[in-house]
C-alpha cells in the first residue's frame, strides 16, 4: 500500500512541477505532495517562480498538523542551504514529517545535502523514485546545473517529405494554424528564442508571441557571424522584447543595431561557437532556449552536441523539391546517423507533432540518474 501511494503521489508531484516548467526563472521545477499518517494526501504544492517558498514549504503549509508523522514526497532531494528562502530539509524536519521520498538528487553542491540532513535528524529518506518522469519535469535546471548550458529546443515545421520551402522559397504557411499557435505556446515556454543572421535577412521574424497565445515574450537571440550584413530596420530590432545580438569576438566594439544588446562571444573558422554562445546565455540568466532557424544554425548546435530535444510539425503536403529543415552535419554514411528516441507523436489539427531527444539524454528511455 506504501508503494502505491507514493507512486501515486510522486506522479501528481512531477505533474505539479511540469506546469511550472519555464515559469521559476532561474530556480527549479519542483513539485511536493504530502501524506499523512494513513497515507492519504494531506496537501500538495510546486515552486511557482525566484524568491517565493518551495514546492516543500508550499505543500507543508496546505497539509498544516496532519504532516507529523507523514511522508513528504518531492521531485528533487529538498535543499539544504539557506538563500532567500530557508532550508526545506529542516522545514520538513520542525514539520515533524516522518519519511521523505525524492526522485532526483540535487547536483548543486550549494544546495545538495538535504537528504543527509534529514537522515541524521532520524527521517527515513528514500531517493530515485521515478527519476527519470521528475528529470524531465525538471529538464531547463538540470541542464544548466549540470552542464553549465541552457537546454536547447530545436523546433521546425516541414511537409510530409522533409521540406520547409517550397523550391521558389515559398513558404507561408507549410503547417496549420493549430500548428503555429502552439509553435507560440512553446516560445512562452523557453526564456529566449534564436535564430540566425539568414533567418533575419530571409524572413525578417518578428520571434514575439502572437496567434492567440498568452505568454512572457522569450529574449530574442540573434547570431551573426559579421553584424554589417544585418538589415537595421529588421523587426527583431524593434524593442517590444529584449534582443541579444550575438557575434564573434572580434567585433566586440561594433555598433549593435538600435534596440539590440551586443554579445560577443568566442568564435570558431569565423562563426560563433556554440557552446561558447550558450555559456554566455546562461550567464544573462536563460536556462532554455528556442533554436527556430534556419537549418545551417541548427546544424552547428547538433554538430556540437549541443540540442537537447526536436519538436518537429508534419504537414500532410508533399513538395519533392525545396530546402531541408537542416543543414550539413558532415555525415558521409548511414553509420554515423545520429540516433535518436521518440518521446512523443500527436495530432495537432491536421498536422502531426512528433518529439525526439538524443539516446542517453534526460527523457530519453536509457536516462538515469
Amino acid at each position: 500500500m506504501r508503494e502505491r501511494a507514493e507512486q501515486s503521489a510522486m506522479r501528481r508531484a512531477v505533474e505539479l512541477a511540469a506546469e511550472r516548467l519555464g515559469r521559476t526563472g532561474t530556480n527549479p521545477t519542483v513539485g511536493c505532495v504530502v501524506l499523512d499518517e494513513r497515507l492519504r494526501v494531506a496537501g500538495e504544492g510546486s515552486h511557482l517562480r525566484d524568491g517565493e517558498p518551495h514546492a516543500e514549504v508550499v505543500a507543508l503549509a496546505a497539509a498544516g498538523p496532519r504532516a507529523r508523522g507523514g511522508t513528504a514526497v518531492v521531485t528533487l532531494e529538498p535543499c539544504a542551504h539557506t538563500g532567500r528562502t530557508g532550508p526545506c530539509a529542516e522545514a520538513l524536519r520542525a514539520a515533524g514529517v516522518a519519511r521523505v521520498v525524492y526522485a532526483v538528487a540535487d547536483p548543486t553542491p550549494s544546495a545538495a545535502g538535504g537528504a543527509a540532513a534529514l537522515a541524521a535528524a532520524g527521517v527515513a529518506v528514500e531517493g530515485g523514485l521515478l527519476a527519470a518522469e521528475a528529470a524531465w519535469a525538471n529538464r531547463y535546471w538540470l541542464t544548466g546545473a549540470t552542464r553549465r548550458r541552457p537546454w536547447v529546443t530545436w523546433k521546425f515545421g516541414t511537409t510530409l517529405d522533409g521540406r520547409i520551402a517550397a523550391a521558389d522559397g515559398s513558404s507561408r504557411w507549410i503547417t496549420s494554424g493549430a500548428a503555429r499557435s502552439e509553435a507560440h505556446l512553446l516560445r512562452t515556454r523557453h526564456d529566449a528564442v534564436l535564430v540566425g543572421a539568414g533567418t533575419v535577412r530571409a524572413d525578417d521574424p518578428h520571434l514575439g508571441v502572437r496567434h492567440g497565445v498568452a505568454g512572457p515574450a522569450p529574449v530574442r537571440v540573434v547570431v551573426a557571424s559579421d553584424p554589417a550584413r544585418l538589415p537595421a530596420t529588421a523587426r527583431v530590432f524593434d524593442g517590444s522584447a529584449r534582443t541579444v545580438l550575438a557575434v564573434p569576438e572580434r567585433f566586440a566594439t561594433a555598433a549593435a543595431p538600435p534596440g539590440a544588446d551586443l554579445l560577443p562571444v568566442g568564435s570558431s573558422a569565423g562563426q560563433v561557437d556554440p557552446r561558447a554562445l550558450l555559456s554566455a546565455l546562461l550567464g544573462l540568466g536563460v536556462r532554455s532556449v528556442l533554436v527556430e532557424g534556419g537549418p545551417r544554425t541548427a546544424a552547428r548546435l547538433l554538430a556540437a552536441g549541443c540540442v537537447d530535444e526536436a519538436v518537429g510539425h508534419l504537414a500532410p503536403a508533399l513538395l519533392g523539391a525545396g530546402p531541408a529543415p537542416l543543414g550539413d552535419l558532415g555525415i558521409g554514411s548511414i553509420a554515423g546517423a545520429l540516433r535518436w528516441e521518440f518521446r512523443s507523436a500527436e495530432r495537432v489539427g491536421p498536422d502531426l507533432r512528433v518529439s525526439a531527444v538524443p539516446t542517453g539524454s534526460i527523457g530519453s528511455g536509457g536516462w538515469s540518474r
